[in-house]
């Protein structure tokens, strides 16, 4: 399937590894030319590596929480391929922890790593977008927007906001032909899942394998997903495909989410 993206510039947050490297990856694959940027420069040089077999990239070393790092990488993506199509925003999983044990420091911090980026980012690209009448925003969130967890305080709430954002976003931007979604992923084998992983096998008494096993259990398809899923779900939003959706926070989750809305 053609999915028209060819030559279309996108920028993907936090791509050195997981879900970001998957949907630069998969954007690539595409026609797409990419721009990259992470905290790990080695992450960030292996990923421009591997993306580079499939596709044009370039990789930018930025901390998506900085806003100066924010600019800097949109400045070296215009100065090499002068506009951006397409925006993938990605960023890191905020402190877990329940209500009562969390901090103002560390909601602050939530807010600016999860919320505040997401928002940085969007104003960056959408003047460009709006001038050339197409653009794509595409934001990787999380199922807890739809299904809250009880260790994911902050998550949960931002994440929640996050697909209020989106609607609105939408609302805003579909006079210019900009289309604004979400992508609500699901329990993937990444870094985060692991994370977890560690903490919530602990706190329920069973070994990590028992944990998995359990966890894989409670997904109707029976298992994880992996990255490459959450990718081209990225690139197909991203593509003229699928330019009648917009506004639309989509699980990608294996069934995980037991709501009917």
């Amino acid at each position: 399937m053609n999915l028209g993206l060819k030559n279309r510039v996108a920028m993907i947050a936090a791509a050195s590894k997981g879900i970001g490297k998957a949907c630069a990856a998969a954007l690539a694959a595409e026609g797409c030319k990419v721009s990259i940027c992470a905290r790990n420069l080695a992450e960030l040089d292996q990923a421009l590596a591997e993306i580079s077999m499939v596709g044009e990239v370039m990789a930018v070393p930025a901390d998506v929480s900085n806003p100066a790092d924010l600019a800097h990488w949109h400045i070296r993506t215009l100065e090499r391929f002068s506009h951006v199509d397409i925006l993938v925003t990605n960023t890191g999983g905020p402190p877990v922890a329940r209500f009562m044990a969390l901090t103002d420091e560390q909601w602050n911090s939530g807010v600016e790593s999860t919320l505040m980026n997401v928002v940085r980012m969007s104003r960056m690209v959408i003047p460009g977008m709006q001038d050339r009448k197409w653009g794509r925003l595409i934001h990787l969130t999380s199922i807890v927007a739809k299904q809250p967890q009880d260790e994911l305080t902050i998550s949960s709430t931002l994440r929640a906001g996050l697909s209020g954002l989106t609607k609105t976003m939408a609302n805003q931007l579909g006079p210019d032909n900009i289309t604004v979604n979400a992508v609500l992923m699901g329990y993937c084998l990444t870094d985060r899942l692991t994370h977890l992983a560690e903490i919530r096998h602990q706190e329920q008494g069973i070994s990590l394998e028992e944990y998995y096993q359990k966890a894989a259990a409670d997904i109707p398809l029976r298992r994880f997903g992996q990255p490459k899923e959450i990718g081209d779900t990225v690139a197909y939003l991203a593509s003229e495909r699928a330019s009648f959706i917009t506004g639309v926070s989509l699980p990608v989750d294996g069934g995980a989410i037991r709501a009917t809305m």
